[in-house]
């Protein structure tokens, strides 16, 4: 059956890829779904699921195809599995698909929230009696992954090869992220921004990032503000993260932090994250930050959790806040009942928790 003539349809390019992947995809297609069946033809999603990860790299040598870019760029958004199998190498299977979609679609905005759920039990003490909430935003396009970089030296023999490994921070890159930061901040009740540096050793492009986010929070005078070493940032994670409300940070920075967050919530398998352009040039990108999980695929363990958060953030990037507040609430009442995958104590299937999510959005 067509939707009504009203209805806003959505439409989204699904790329499980890998491992786990396919099965957190669906679970986050099925809540979206059931979403929109009771929305009354308000909004509906388009799907199209494109078969590439590294599977499709062992039967054609390329992780997505020649023109997968021209391709996706038509869409709403992406929706993404996890990337990676022992079969290929890392680099190859994150280069030829999540950084070739994120740098080419200048999705230079990465936000990572990190979440406590009711009914799960971090390692960290803290959380059992201090309430606890913050967001990573992760510098997207440059930094420490810009690629640039090679190896040289190999033919002087054995033991002589050396490699380079060139960090990129342009002021552009810093402004852009840490005005994206700022103005995220603005909209939450705790109004500060902590900017994660290293500048005591990295004395040129961390540098450039301390003097950029020194003249950007002038503009802010609203917004309370910190400069912290990364490895102080760490312990400050586990120590006195109830200081913590946007922390923005460089490409590598951000991405071991975000995992240190999901961590003390009690699982990467709760991680939601996106991917933004948000010039909306391009289509951003929803994925759940774990790995594709090689060791539980296929077993219906995957906690799908992380991708059906994810799912909520494109729904805000679709202008449905309500409906992503709704998820949300629905990922809440799951947890406080205690419908938990294995990864955070429970024995629930991936299924489960799925089935349990939908029952609860109607609540």
């Amino acid at each position: 059956m067509s939707a009504p003539a009203s209805t806003r349809t959505f439409k989204i390019a699904a790329v499980p890829a890998d491992g786990v992947g396919s099965e957190v995809v669906a679970a986050g297609r099925a809540v979206l779904d059931a979403l929109a069946e009771a929305s009354g033809g308000a909004f509906a999603f388009d799907w199209t699921e494109f078969p590439w990860g590294c599977g499709y790299y062992e039967r054609t040598g390329r992780m997505m195809d020649e023109d997968g870019l021209e391709v996706l760029k038509d869409f709403d958004s992406i929706y993404f599995g996890a990337v990676g199998w022992p079969s290929v190498p890392d680099h190859i299977s994150l280069w030829g698909l999540r950084l070739r979609i994120c740098q080419n679609f200048d999705q230079w905005a990465n936000v990572r929230p990190v979440h406590f759920h009711p009914g799960i039990t971090s390692p960290l003490r803290k959380a059992d009696h201090t309430p606890l909430d913050w967001v990573v935003v992760r510098e997207n396009s440059e930094g420490e992954y810009a690629g640039l970089g090679g190896r040289n030296l190999a033919g002087r023999g054995p033991g002589n090869e050396v490699a380079l490994q060139t960090a990129l921070f342009t002021e552009k890159g810093c402004e852009r992220i840490m005005r994206f930061a700022f103005d995220l901040a603005r909209e939450r009740d705790r109004k500060k921004v902590s900017s994660v540096t290293k500048s005591n050793a990295q004395q040129y492009g961390m540098v450039l990032w301390d003097e950029v986010f020194a003249r950007v929070a002038q503009d802010y005078p609203d917004v309370e503000t910190e400069s912290v070493l990364v490895d102080a940032m760490s312990a400050k994670f586990v120590l006195k993260p109830e200081d913590l409300s946007v922390v923005v940070a460089s490409n590598l920075n951000a991405d071991i932090l975000s995992d240190l967050g999901s961590a003390l919530a009690g699982s990467l398998g709760l991680a939601a994250s996106a991917n933004f352009n948000p010039e909306r040039r391009f289509p951003s990108m929803f994925e759940p930050v774990h790995g594709s999980a090689p060791d539980i695929a296929g077993q219906g363990l995957a906690n799908p959790i992380g991708a059906i958060g994810s799912a909520a953030l494109m729904l805000d990037h679709f202008g449905l806040s309500a409906e992503a507040d709704q998820v949300r609430r629905a990922i809440e009442a799951t947890t406080a009942a205690g419908v938990l995958t294995p990864d955070v104590g429970g024995s629930a299937k991936t299924g489960d928790v799925v089935a349990a999510i939908i029952d609860n959005l109607g609540r």
